[in-house]
């Protein structure tokens, strides 16, 4: 399976011959254990929540829903918000964009609180069909919280600051692309909801860190000196406005 492009991003988007280093060290990140509410319990209203919601959205096999789901899996944050943008940029043209993406890396954040609350995947418990190989990688790579939905929500966030024209747009993308997980049955519904508050306290968190304030400056003159009428027009944009939500 490939590798989740929006958590893995980094070296893609900068020049080979140098590593960006990220923004925040692992020892800087807060601890989410500390701050997300504890995953649902066998039984209790949450825990309801997610089983019907699985069962639900396996009826979503087929749909232009499902499809979007599928592709979101491992687009990359260029795809991904081409559409909310309004433009399709490519990071050789926006270098300290990409520069901004590469270094925003959580420290093993997520992955931390993964392991602690060492949640199963909703579909190891339940039958049906997710929009994923169900690898051993994945099923071993805990629910709670949804490291999809963080790195969505987070790049939400930053590309809505950059781009407040596009904001409403773009972060009803970030909102989708989280529940695409439950959609896609990779994720609980209650993981996603963490991993949307994972995200946030990553940008909260980064806005404390003079270099990433400073690439943030850089990149929002980039985008504003950028012509729009340059841009090639975003694609599936079709796809997203048939999937509704």
């Amino acid at each position: 399976m490939k590798r989740l492009l929006l958590a893995t991003l980094p070296l893609v988007l900068v020049a080979a011959d140098r590593e960006p280093s990220p923004y925040l060290s692992a020892s800087q990140m807060p601890d989410l254990t500390r701050i997300l509410p504890s995953p649902p319990a066998n039984g209790d209203p949450r825990s309801v929540d997610d089983r019907s919601t699985f069962r639900a959205t396996r009826d979503v096999k087929n749909s232009p829903r499902w499809t979007m789901a599928t592709r979101d899996v491992t687009d990359d944050r260029f795809t991904v918000f081409a559409c909310a943008m309004g433009r399709t940029l490519d990071p050789r043209d926006s270098p300290a964009l990409a520069r901004v993406f590469a270094r925003m890396g959580d420290g093993d954040m997520v992955g931390r609180a993964k392991r602690a609350f060492a949640v199963r995947r909703p579909y190891l418990d339940q039958p049906g069909d997710i929009c994923e190989p169900k690898t051993a990688h994945l099923a071993g790579n805990g629910d709670y919280p949804s490291g999809h939905t963080s790195n969505g929500w987070s790049t939400a966030l930053i590309l809505a600051e950059l781009m407040p024209d596009r904001a409403t747009q773009i972060l009803r993308r970030g909102r989708q692309y989280g529940e695409s997980r439950f959609i896609c049955g990779a994720h609980s519904r209650s993981a996603v909801e963490a991993g949307f508050m994972a995200g946030a306290v990553l940008v909260s968190r980064l806005h404390a860190d003079a270099a990433f304030r400073a690439d943030m400056d850089e990149a929002r003159a980039e985008l504003a000196q950028q012509r729009p009428a340059a841009f090639k027009p975003p694609a599936n944009c079709g796809l997203e406005n048939a999937a509704g939500g």
